[in-house]
């Protein structure tokens, strides 16, 4: 019996010293699986790459220079996965046999972009490389293609031009399509298309290049209104027009000299009315004035350029000045006797007279006289009557005045005109021939604004109702003989006429 007791204590004892030999042993049977993770193509070293195993180990990321080591890797197969944002996954495999043992790998890893295919190179359609005789609003139009259909093609447009250092850049366009509009005439554009598919860089066209029409001689200069503010309108006799001055400003009375290439106009700054110039095409916009131009209604005010386009006359109160068309040359030339306000002048083309309207703090009691250089009155043509009056133009040979008078005799706090007339004054005989009840003017209407024709043969003024609301237009008169006159529509929805 102490025998066999003896024997089971002796198993016992044996098959407690194999079990944990096998679990040594079984402890001990583990490797290692090390590498290096690059960028495919460049074998840039990736860092924070997740490096991980299936079946499921350790899970580990690379360092800066792309380096891992997953240690106590059990025997076996596996498959090693890499992963990192912007790139394609990447597999391994790696096979451990032997207790200790390393096994390397090298991840070359695909940018995501290498399974999509970046969009076309923009191809510009229209106007087409090299086009002239463009109008001031043009339409550019484009098109793209990308054969990846869940693509969203984004589009960057750039523009520059031959005048000046100034980049126009549209951004974020889905359209094909885009209105470039207020262009400057006779100036050469330059445009090119970026486009972006969210996963590529930018893809650039060519440079195409379009030029707008060359600076329409226009002989008509108006004023009309948009947004409470006045603009100037540039037009030929057939309609075609271009706005010389935007809408964002308050800008009126043009006056064109072609002598000095320029028109003249009065812009309001500041809360005071100025003299400004600008090209034809309605660039290079100046200020001459320093004192501003100045009287009992900003909109009743006028000035006149000299004949030769290099100095300007106009009102300051109760004073008249010259100045240089630079702004230089400032020169106090008139100031009136009685204190009245000086609203409207004319300088006569061979330069020796100016003619003058001048009224009181409400426009009424006014006055028009012809003064020569030196403030002598040489004629006095109105004097101190009731109603509105002035229109103020010199005929090119200073033999006659044109102006205009409300024979109504009307005088209210708002400077309502009920019958405004167009008079043509001969200077050498003191006589005035009505050109409004020769052309039959229309009742309840007032003629306005009158100036003459280069050639003296007709007059360009403004038609209106007297209600103060209604739309005004352009007319002209005809003067065909010393006794008849006839009258046509030119323009719609105009006033402030000018005509050289």
């Amino acid at each position: 019996m102490k025998t066999l007791y003896t024997y089971l204590l002796i198993g016992l004892f044996s098959l407690t010293i194999f079990s944990c030999k096998e679990e040594i042993v079984d402890q001990v049977q583990t490797g290692s699986i090390k590498g290096k993770v690059v960028t495919r193509g460049t074998n840039t070293p990736l860092k924070n790459v997740k490096i991980t195993t299936s079946p499921s180990t350790n899970t580990v990321f690379t360092a800066a220079d792309g380096s891992f080591e997953i240690t106590e890797v059990p025997m076996g197969d596996y498959s090693v996965k890499a992963e990192v944002s912007g790139y394609l996954n990447n597999f391994q495999s790696a096979n451990l046999k032997n207790s200790g043992q390393v096994v390397t790998l090298a991840f070359e890893m695909d940018d995501d972009e290498s399974l999509n295919t970046a969009p076309s190179i923009p191809e510009l359609l229209s106007p087409t490389d090299n086009a002239e005789n463009q109008p001031l609003t043009v339409q550019l139009s484009w098109k793209s293609t990308d054969p990846d259909s869940l693509d969203v093609l984004n589009y960057r447009l750039i523009v520059k031009n031959n005048f000046n250092t100034n980049v126009l850049e549209i951004k974020d366009l889905e359209a094909t399509t885009y209105t470039l509009e207020n262009l400057v005439y006779g100036a050469s554009y330059f445009w090119q298309v970026v486009v972006n598919d969210g996963i590529h860089n930018d893809v650039y066209s060519p440079v195409y290049k379009f030029t707008t029409n060359k600076v329409p001689q226009n002989r008509y200069h108006f004023v009309r209104k948009e947004n409470g503010n006045s603009y100037i309108v540039s037009s030929d006799e057939a309609g075609t027009s271009f706005n010389l001055t935007s809408n964002s400003f308050n800008s009126w009375r043009p006056r064109k000299n072609n002598n000095a290439g320029l028109i003249a106009f009065l812009r309001t700054e500041g809360g005071n009315s100025h003299i400004f110039t600008a090209k034809p095409d309605g660039t290079e916009v100046f200020k001459v004035t320093g004192i501003p131009v100045a009287g009992f209604n900003n909109t009743e005010l006028d000035f006149a350029w000299s004949t030769n386009g290099e100095k300007f006359i106009y009102p300051n109160f109760n004073k008249l000045y010259k100045i240089n068309k630079d702004g230089s040359g400032q020169e106090l030339l008139y100031t009136t006797t009685d204190g009245s306000l000086i609203s409207e002048c004319d300088w006569s083309y061979d330069g020796s007279k100016i003619a003058l309207k001048t009224n009181d703090l409400h426009g009424y009691n006014s006055k028009i006289i012809v003064i020569d250089m030196l403030g002598n009155t040489l004629k006095t043509i109105l004097s101190d009557a009731n109603g509105a009056s002035g229109g103020l133009n010199f005929s090119v040979d200073g033999n006659y005045l044109v102006y205009c008078h409300d024979v109504s005799g009307y005088q209210d706090d708002h400077y309502r005109q009920l019958d405004s007339h167009i008079f043509l004054y001969n200077l050498t005989t003191n006589t005035a021939r009505d050109l409004s009840v020769e052309s039959e003017k229309e009742n309840g209407t007032n003629d306005l604004d009158p100036r003459l024709s280069p050639n003296n043969s007709q007059i360009i003024f403004t038609n209106t109702s007297n209600d103060g609301i209604s739309v005004k237009n352009i007319m002209v008169i005809s003067i065909s003989s010393d006794t008849e006159s006839e009258r046509a529509s030119l323009f719609s929805n105009g006033e402030m006429p000018d005509w050289e």
